[in-house]
């Protein structure tokens, strides 16, 4: 996937290891490529909460209990989640009036859970399996180009 620019999302992490600059440059990436999104961006593990990590959009909850909305849900089971309205989702926690889609991928690294990516969309059954299949591949790209060791040592994982 190319960028407006012509840059690959591989592109973005050459000569950078640091994980915070590789995923605010990866949120940035996904908000600007990728049609219909309003939020896009991380929640970071810590002491059994998710905490607000980098991310492209409007202001956002700051801390999200595990087990709670879309993304501590996801967080809890490991597992990743699209709601095509989130009116239906159980529970849903409403940090921007205007989503009405969201997809939700834990982000999982040598066993060891570090947070999740989120995204939003202004309009119903935005996201595809298929779309998933992609950004799972990107968080890949993401976590073996980045050293976790500092955010580790921060968030308590």
């Amino acid at each position: 996937m190319f960028s407006e620019t012509g840059l690959a999302i591989d592109e973005l992490f050459i000569g950078e290891t640091n994980f915070i600059a590789n995923a605010s440059n990866f949120a940035s990436f996904v908000y600007h490529n990728f049609s219909d999104m309003n939020w896009v961006g991380f929640y970071f593990l810590s002491n059994n909460e998710l905490v607000l990590g980098p991310f492209q959009g409007n202001p956002a909850c700051v801390r999200i209990a595990l087990g709670k909305g879309v993304c501590g849900n996801s967080a809890l089971q490991r597992k990743a989640i699209i709601v095509e309205n989130v009116n239906d989702f159980p529970g849903y926690i409403a940090c921007d009036p205007h989503s009405k889609s969201e997809m939700v991928i834990p982000v999982i690294h040598s066993g060891k859970l570090y947070g999740v990516f989120d995204i939003d969309s202004p309009v119903q059954n935005r996201f595809s399996v298929k779309e998933l299949e992609l950004f799972e591949s990107y968080l890949e790209l993401l976590l073996n180009s980045s050293n976790l060791i500092p955010l580790e040592c921060y968030y308590h994982i």
